[in-house]
């Protein structure tokens, strides 16, 4: 297959000058070739998310697995060839045989990338998610009889409009019917079975509690006040008892994992994205005591069934020992070493284990890594993503770490553990994190295309 491509481009006119470019060049271009989609209408390279039956190894199983998987739309054929093509000649290309190294030299180029392109981006980033054409592109698939929900995760992919956040994470996670005859319905009978479960679990006097419901119940008393510190909202009483009905009851309807601290970070974008129905302005001057006893009954039914639906999908990340996450976190350490190998090589002469920082991150998802006003956007692609999320979240996780692959290596054990514990993200906008989101999509089109490139040994 390279032969062929090699032979067509030694015959096209820019043929000399293909191969005059250095692979570091390719590779800057190859970023902004997937940062321009990024930017574009839709899911980079217009991927959709399909179900579709893929043999996990066709030698041990005779049975398809179905699982979410990206693939290209017909109408991005070209645009997404030339990815691959790119992609591939700056893998495969004959002058730079070693995959690390190659790599490497992608994510060093990263840097630069967003330097130069900062200023381009400053105009497009932050605005797409409600510019008029995708408003209306939402508006189109929202407004027919059945949602084809393959075309909303396309859209949800890179953002979704503030406004119409509700509905279109309450139908990406299932809560809510694709079908609209159906959704008031269901949403009515789901929200009345979610008061039922408060009334028959929560509000209960503690001698008909066990002793490990009434230790859990206090867990839970004491980690909401905890709960995203620095937004004066969640200090508010009223909000605490929310999240307090809310994880509790999920907790006690979900005994093979109970609460686990973590789970209640995970409350907080659907509560926010909920609120945002009912109350208006910036989330800070937002108070709960402006809403009725139903609309707050609604907000919270509309958090525990989104929640729950959130973790049905990763269910053995809060289990016994939480192997989920050990799991993931052993894939991202692998991810980083075929990546970036001086920067795993140096945590790893330092004594550093990936678990040491990256477990809290797959615990919570990066709530606690980066400004919350960003979360909501950034969940837009967690949800886009289905059930194929637990893997996409290694690459994301991957590209958020290698921000500061230059730091990294300058910095000792100790240093490290700082630095991993109060990354810089304070002043982080949509720029920054549309740049992780693009790095780890471009990442996850490399390896996932040649996963050679993941393969030990």
């Amino acid at each position: 297959m390279r032969n062929n491509n090699n032979n067509k481009s030694n015959q096209s006119s820019g043929g000399e000058e293909h191969h005059s470019q250095t692979p570091e060049s390719r590779f800057n271009q190859t970023l902004r070739n997937v940062q321009g989609l990024l930017k574009g209408r839709s899911m980079p390279g217009k991927v959709l998310l399909t179900r579709r039956s893929e043999l996990v190894d066709q030698s041990n199983s005779q049975e398809p697995a179905l699982n979410y998987a990206r693939s290209f739309s017909y109408n991005d054929a070209e645009t997404s060839d030339s990815i691959s093509k790119a992609l591939e000649e700056a893998f495969e290309s004959p002058s730079e045989p070693n995959t690390n190294e190659n790599v490497n030299k992608l994510k060093s180029s990263t840097s630069s990338v967003e330097n130069t392109s900062k200023g381009a981006q400053k105009s497009v980033i932050g605005a797409r998610a409600t510019d008029s054409a995708r408003v209306m592109k939402f508006t189109k698939v929202l407004s027919g009889t059945t949602v084809i929900l393959e075309k909303l995760r396309e859209l949800a992919w890179s953002g979704i409009p503030p406004y119409m956040r509700p509905d279109v994470w309450r139908l990406l996670l299932g809560y809510a019917p694709s079908n609209s005859d159906r959704r008031e319905g269901v949403l009515r009978r789901k929200r009345l079975e979610y008061l039922d479960c408060v009334s028959q679990y929560y509000d209960i006097p503690d001698t008909e509690r066990s002793d490990d419901e009434i230790n859990m119940l206090r867990q839970i008393a004491v980690d909401c006040p905890r709960t995203v510190p620095d937004v004066s909202f969640f200090q508010q009483e009223q909000v605490q008892k929310s999240l307090e009905r809310i994880l509790y009851t999920w907790a006690i309807r979900h005994p093979a994992s109970g609460y686990v601290q973590g789970i209640n970070d995970l409350v907080t974008p659907f509560l926010v994205v909920f609120l945002s129905e009912y109350l208006d302005g910036s989330v800070d001057s937002w108070s709960i005591s402006n809403l009725s006893t139903d609309q707050i009954c609604i907000v919270e039914a509309d958090c525990y069934w989104c929640l729950s639906k959130l973790l049905d999908g990763m269910q053995d990340h809060y289990t016994f020992a939480q192997p989920g996450i050990q799991r993931l976190v052993f894939k991202l350490k692998e991810l980083v070493r075929r990546i970036d190998e001086p920067v795993s090589r140096h945590v790893e002469e330092q004594g550093l284990e990936f678990l040491q920082f990256a477990f809290r991150w797959f615990n919570c998802l990066l709530i606690r890594e980066i400004p919350f006003h960003l979360i909501s956007r950034l969940w837009d692609t967690y949800l886009a993503e289905g059930d194929a999320l637990p893997d996409f979240l290694v690459y994301i996780f991957a590209s958020f770490l290698l921000t500061w692959s230059e730091e990294l290596k300058k910095l000792d054990f100790q240093e490290l553990v700082m630095f991993l514990q109060h990354l810089p993200t304070n002043n982080w906008t949509d720029q920054e994190l549309e740049m992780v989101l693009s790095r780890a999509f471009m990442w996850h089109s490399m390896f996932n295309s040649s996963p050679r490139h993941l393969a030990t040994g």
